[in-house]
């Protein structure tokens, strides 16, 4: 696997670090922090190439204009301005991702947490229950999101054709409303990639709660509800907050490969997000040199949002 390298490598890189100190020049020392580089530098290039090397361009392309053929022509901070003032995409754009965002995190954090505590259960087959519902994680995004645009389709959905058979003469046209597309997004987050994820690590933190304060709390005469709130989230409370953190940021990078093919980002722009307009800015209107400020500017969000990350976790 890739990642065994990169381990060996931090694990070495710990142990020279940890280890008594040594003489200068010590021959042992030497070789194992060569070896450590060496475990880590496939990594490490890969990083640089796939990863660094794209970002520091993005940087360079945002200073420019260029529409993909011939040479970038160099504006400066041009591209920033224009999408700073009165008449920019922006500010509309963050509203949506910002509410693409909470529900996207608020459906994968409850919805992952409820399927733990479900796995956390003394129940046969629970093994098999795990697999099922891990099973939508490995899917891929635009399969995913084909299944329910069929599935709330006005005309041949099966949502529709279920609200029929109940009675209901006009049911709604899910994808046509600004409002009720929302509907079709919270449930398409349930099986994304993140569920599925943050399940397994919240089942890891529920196992780790002590069982002696469950038994505490009902000899308190605590309900099961008590024992959720004064026990069960105090105790998940370091991986609950890993899991919000790391939402987030993935709603911010993997929205276009949700919404793109679930709605567009229509009806109108009601679900344009800011993958979706750098995408528009880049094939659409070949405006590379606003599309790469965009991606800068989604950048610093995420960067921000991380930094924030390290901050909490540090002061727990």
């Amino acid at each position: 696997m890739f990642y065994d390298p990169l381990w060996k490598g931090i694990v070495i890189m710990a142990s020279v670090a940890v280890s008594k100190p040594r003489r200068a020049g010590n021959p042992k020392r030497h070789s194992d922090a060569a070896a450590a580089w060496g475990f880590l530098s496939p990594w490490i290039i890969g990083f640089l190439v796939f990863s660094g090397f794209p970002i520091l361009f993005s940087f360079y392309l945002s200073l420019t204009k260029w529409n993909l053929l011939g040479e970038p022509q160099f504006v400066g901070l041009k591209n920033y301005r224009d999408l700073l003032s009165g008449d920019s995409e922006l500010g509309r754009t963050l509203v949506v991702t910002l509410i693409f965002t909470v529900i996207n995190v608020g459906v994968s954090i409850l919805s992952s947490l409820i399927l733990a505590l479900l796995l956390n259960q003394n129940v046969r087959f629970k093994g098999l229950f795990q697999f099922f519902y891990y099973v939508p994680t490995i899917m891929p995004s635009v399969v995913m999101a084909g299944c329910m645009t069929l599935m709330f389709n006005s005309q041949l959905g099966v949502v529709n054709y279920v609200l029929r058979a109940i009675g209901v003469d006009n049911p709604p046209n899910w994808t046509g409303s600004t409002t009720l597309v929302w509907v079709v997004v919270a449930y398409a987050s349930v099986f994304t990639f993140a569920t599925g994820q943050q399940m397994l690590v919240f089942s890891a933190a529920l196992k780790d709660v002590p069982t002696e304060l469950y038994e505490a709390a009902s000899l308190d005469g605590a309900g099961a509800w008590k024992k959720f709130i004064h026990v069960t989230i105090p105790g998940i409370a370091p991986m609950m907050l890993f899991n919000v953190v790391s939402c987030t940021v993935n709603s911010f990078n993997g929205a276009f490969t949700l919404l793109y093919p679930l709605t567009g980002g229509g009806p109108g722009d009601a679900t344009k997000v800011l993958g979706l307009l750098i995408y528009d800015k880049a094939f659409k209107s070949f405006n590379m040199g606003q599309a790469c400020a965009l991606a800068v500017v989604l950048f610093l969000i995420v960067a921000v949002i991380g930094a924030v990350q390290f901050k909490l976790m540090d002061r727990k």
